[in-house]
């Protein structure tokens, strides 16, 4: 079963286009990780998802229908991003009893146990708060919310590489008794790149990758060696990178394993990171753009 599908989705805000024919499905009960640099779409995407925007054109269904001003719909979903507003008056302990009215999954005894972990002082004003502190409201939110679906738009920025890995453990932990929907949007790739089961990565509004974490794993390569021997092994694969150094070619390939025919050619092969995957494949679809300017007026919020 799918939990989102979104089908030839295009978004402009005046004349930029922010999504340009975008068609993904999200099936459920999965962790997908929602990749891309700043200004690709993750938001626009999660916003439109979420009933906080709606597109130009497509079809869009979460949990089968469309979610705009559906409270059906919108009762399933935990949107939980960077820069979460809460209003002034609001204590630790205010933001966690409105979010039990709110979500019908709420487990406070969940909820509890976060803020002990987090050390997060529950009658503290949040506009007092530090930013980890700030970003840990919004992961217990998040967490406890057991929404079945539940976003988070990089709220975990502000939190230390403990609090980050605490947040990491507990929603591995927590997912894998009460499975549920999941969608990370993060710069952080390496270090969700174990958590995440399903890759989407948009750059400038368009899909560039949609596919599972394994079947990425499993398709890209880097061979390094003779420039000829690589050059031979590289024709008919899909290049993403290249280095020349001397005699010598680097060249970072999909679709592409280590033969074992040519291993006595002097080539050298490595694996590819998900990060290295996301990052080689971004720079390989703006280099057409570098080369023509006719995108330049092209681009996503």
């Amino acid at each position: 079963m799918s939990a989102i599908r979104m089908r030839h989705v295009t978004k402009r805000y005046g004349t930029f286009t922010a999504l340009d024919d975008v068609s993904v499905e999200l099936e459920e009960n999965i962790i997908h990780g929602l990749l891309g640099r700043n200004g690709a779409g993750k938001t626009t995407i999660m916003q439109i998802l979420t009933g906080q925007g709606f597109e130009n054109s497509g079809e869009v269904e979460v949990f089968g229908e469309h979610p705009f001003e559906n409270a059906g719909v919108l009762d399933r979903v935990c949107f939980i991003r960077e820069a979460q507003k809460y209003p002034d008056t609001f204590k630790v302990r205010h933001a966690l009893a409105a979010a039990a009215l709110l979500f019908p999954n709420w487990d406070q005894a969940f909820a509890d146990s976060l803020v002990h972990d987090f050390g997060l002082p529950r009658g503290r004003v949040i506009k007092k708060l530090s930013r980890g502190q700030l970003s840990a409201v919004g992961v217990i939110i998040g967490l406890a919310s057991r929404a079945p679906l539940t976003f988070f738009d990089e709220p975990y920025l502000g939190l230390d590489a403990v609090a980050r890995q605490l947040f990491y453990d507990r929603l591995l932990a927590d997912y894998a008794e009460h499975p549920r929907t999941v969608v990370l949007s993060t710069h952080l790739i390496d270090e969700v790149s174990d958590l995440i089961e399903h890759v989407v990565l948009i750059d400038n509004g368009r899909i560039l990758i949609d596919e599972d974490s394994d079947v990425l794993r499993g398709q890209a390569v880097t061979v390094t060696g003779p420039a000829e021997a690589v050059e031979a092994f590289a024709s008919g694969h899909t290049e993403l990178h290249r280095e020349k150094l001397g005699g010598f070619l680097r060249v970072t390939l999909t679709g592409a394993g280590p033969e074992s025919a040519l291993r006595g050619s002097g080539l050298e092969f490595e694996p590819v990171s998900l990060q290295q995957l996301v990052v080689r494949t971004t720079q390989q679809a703006a280099e057409p753009e570098l080369v023509g300017a006719s995108h330049s007026n092209r681009k996503a919020v």
